[in-house]
């Protein structure tokens, strides 16, 4: 059944209803079927991103402090996106110390407590970031 068919259907509903329903109701039942554009994706939907920059998501995995962390880490990825045509401008990727990541970092509590330390003594929350998460 098409996507205008399903909306008619309950629209449909929603008119004999409307008799023993409040109006209200019936028209949050009709609008909630049909499909908006725009917005933030939704769970469902993935986010395009270029070859190189799901390699290093998926790559970055590696890198978190225990086997069921890593685990997580590429459930998320292949969950979250998906290899496109394009790279995506707006995802967030850095290289620091020869480690590059991207995204956000899912940081254990001894990563982060080498990040507050590391901050504390000067280094760049970025920067402290991915050297603790590389190497903490």
């Amino acid at each position: 059944m098409t996507k205008i068919a399903k909306v008619v259907a309950l629209a449909t509903a929603a008119l004999f209803t409307m008799v023993t329903v409040p109006a209200a109701t019936a028209i949050a039942a009709v609008t909630a079927a049909i499909p908006v554009a725009g917005g933030p994706p939704g769970p469902e939907e993935k986010r395009s991103v270029s070859a190189e920059q799901y390699r290093v998501l998926t790559s970055q995995c590696r890198y978190a402090d225990t086997a069921e962390a890593r685990r997580a880490c590429r459930k998320e990825v292949t969950a979250k996106y998906v290899i496109g045509a394009a790279a995506a401008p707006d995802l967030d990727c850095r290289t620091y110390s020869g480690v590059t990541v991207c995204g956000t970092l899912t940081l254990g509590p001894k990563e982060q407590q080498c990040v507050e330390r590391s901050v504390s003594q000067g280094l760049a929350f970025r920067r402290a970031e991915v050297e603790c998460y590389a190497f903490a």
